[in-house]
């Protein structure tokens, strides 16, 4: 059996190819959308990229003032083992290049983001759902976690901003909704502590499109900023709102730890020291925190890929018969060179001698006509020659004694059996040509649907 590694190896190929090929999910079913996902999504400012770069471990993300994610950013995580394993990579498919980008640093990066940002929006603020796939292979991500999404869900507090289209509300809700909507996509909604749970854009979002929360994670962020003398237990604990799966509390870094460029390890270790030290959150400090969360979303993204495995390989069987049939309507291209049309024509003459061989041996039809030709049509025509006239005792002895002449001879001559040998076959003409004829029609018949069933009709 497959390790869950390699599937999720197999799951990350088969997004990048989807990528390349152009489905990004629409109308009907795609193999985009059977895939399994999660989708990061949460307001401006709700601590997204920061729970994005606590659970990879790296920081990597652009940040700036208004919206920074104008397209779906998808991560692809990769354990390394190998003799660099303490270095850390990272790779991105362009879609202007049929090769890999490696890139071997954050700010390269950052970069990188908004360079492939802009191939496809320009130099506007416009939105793409077109994804932006990145993989990232380092010795501290989760090896069994991928596939993020990272998407704002709330609307902008401001308008006419410069280069900003005037739908830039609708474009966004409808590049989040193309997400989350779908059945295969884990939502991870991101609310801050310090604003009421109730007005949260991610958790609104997520109980319209997963009313059933089974596949909303609710994260917790900004408890460190919350007012003195308040807490999030009620929300943590699930009673100000409860989810399916369990509330988790993400403690990120600070803009100053930011600036100071403070590494994730020291983030993740200031992090497992305020829950274990709160009085508020220290029994639920095993149930908290980055490592806690991508553990979480390990277990079940690995329960929710076994579970779409078996509809996943029958959509793309689906998909494959499908584009096999159209490629037998379509034919094989026609090579320029010499040598492979000839190879072409050959392989046509052996597929049309093929078909044309079972239809007059059996399998197709058209040998079976034939046959009736033979033993039906011509021995009905022969039945109904005028045999009894030209053979009879008067017309006989007319030809015997026409053939003896002036001596007659006391054995009938050999020329006037000739007479009546070639009167015969002279009956014989008719009903043979007709019975050539059919056969020759059906023949033509069985070379234009022989040549129907390959691919000559193809170099029209």
């Amino acid at each position: 059996m497959a390790t869950m590694e390699s599937l999720i190896g197999l799951v990350n190929r088969i997004q990048r190819a989807c990528t390349v090929l152009g489905d990004h999910g629409g109308e009907g079913m795609s193999l985009w959308e059977a895939l399994p996902s999660v989708a990061v999504v949460g307001g401006q400012s709700s601590g997204k990229s920061s729970v994005l770069e606590s659970v990879v471990g790296r920081d990597f993300l652009p940040r700036g003032s208004g919206i920074v994610t104008r397209r779906p950013l998808v991560l692809q995580l990769h354990k390394r083992r190998d003799s660099l394993s303490m270095q850390n990579f990272y790779m991105h498919q362009r879609r202007d290049l049929p090769t890999l980008a490696f890139l071997d640093s954050a700010a390269a990066v950052r970069q990188e983001i908004a360079d492939e940002t802009d191939r496809i929006t320009g130099k506007s603020k416009q939105i793409s759902n077109i994804p932006i796939h990145l993989s990232i292979y380092s010795p501290m991500v989760r090896p069994r976690l991928h596939l993020i999404c990272k998407l704002d869900t709330d609307r902008p507090s401001w308008v006419d901003k410069e280069g900003q289209p005037e739908s830039i509300v609708e474009d966004i809700e409808m590049m989040v909704r193309s997400y989350v909507e779908k059945p295969n996509c884990i939502i991870l909604a991101i609310s801050p502590a310090n604003q009421d749970i109730a007005t949260s854009d991610a958790i609104k979002l997520a109980r319209e499109v997963d009313p059933s929360g089974e596949r909303t994670f609710g994260v917790l962020t900004k408890l460190d900023l919350m007012d003195k003398g308040t807490n999030a237990l009620d929300v943590l604990e699930g009673r100000a709102y409860r989810l399916l799966h369990p509330w988790v509390g993400i403690v990120n870094r600070s803009q100053a730890d930011i600036n100071k460029n403070v590494n994730m390890m020291h983030a993740r270790q200031k992090e497992r020291e305020y829950f274990e030290s709160s009085p508020e959150y220290g029994h639920l400090a095993h149930k908290m925190g980055a490592e806690f969360l991508a553990k979480l979303l390990s277990q079940h993204l690995e329960k929710v890929i076994r579970q779409r495995i078996p509809s996943i390989i029958a959509l793309i069987n689906k998909t494959i018969d499908e584009l096999n049939a159209e490629l037998d309507r379509i034919g094989r291209p026609i090579g320029v060179d010499g040598g492979a049309q000839l190879y072409t024509i050959l392989e046509m003459c052996r597929a049309f001698d093929r078909v044309f061989k079972e239809h007059l041996d059996g399998g197709r039809p058209g040998g079976d006509r034939i046959y009736g030709v033979f033993d039906h049509q011509l021995p009905a025509a022969l039945k109904k020659l005028p045999f009894d006239r030209h053979l009879s005792q008067n017309n006989v002895r007319k030809v015997i004694s026409e053939a003896d002449g002036y001596q007659p001879h006391l054995i009938a001559p050999e020329q006037g059996y000739r007479r009546l040998i070639d009167g015969s076959l002279g009956y014989f003409k008719g009903p043979a040509e007709a019975s050539v004829d059919a056969v020759h029609f059906i023949l033509k018949e069985l070379v234009r649907k022989s040549i129907a069933a390959t691919e000559v009709n193809n170099l029209d």
